[in-house]
């Protein structure tokens, strides 16, 4: 049996307007939410002909984030980041995913955030 060839493919630095967080103030108004996503991906070979087909196409997590917070609103960074986790396990080739969400504009001197790792 031939061993999987893996890449990481990354997602860095996605803005997003999104209601998230739990005070009033977060409630009343969308804030601006920074999401990165590190997804280790198995495949069977190298992509040897340069096709989109052959390997992840990363636009399907970037569109699957922004679909998943345009109609609602999280409390929780943590429920953000697992709910960013499974749908990027939709494809059976991600083994393992990091996600990282940022709420930049809290504090004037620190940004706050979550980062989680989870693997099949």
């Amino acid at each position: 049996m031939i061993a999987p060839v893996r890449f990481t493919t990354v997602l860095e630095g996605l803005e997003l307007t999104m209601g998230l967080g739990i005070h009033p103030d977060e409630r009343a108004a969308p804030q601006r939410v920074i999401v990165s996503v590190r997804m280790q991906v198995a495949y069977p070979a190298p992509p040897a002909d340069d096709r989109i087909d052959q390997v992840l196409d990363y636009d399907f997590v970037r569109s699957g984030i922004r679909a998943l917070v345009a109609d609602r609103h999280f409390d929780l960074q943590e429920t953000l980041c697992e709910a960013i986790a499974a749908l990027c396990f939709t494809d059976p080739r991600v083994e393992r995913v990091t996600v990282r969400t940022s709420k930049p504009d809290i504090y004037p001197d620190a940004a706050v955030g979550c980062e989680i790792e989870r693997e099949r």
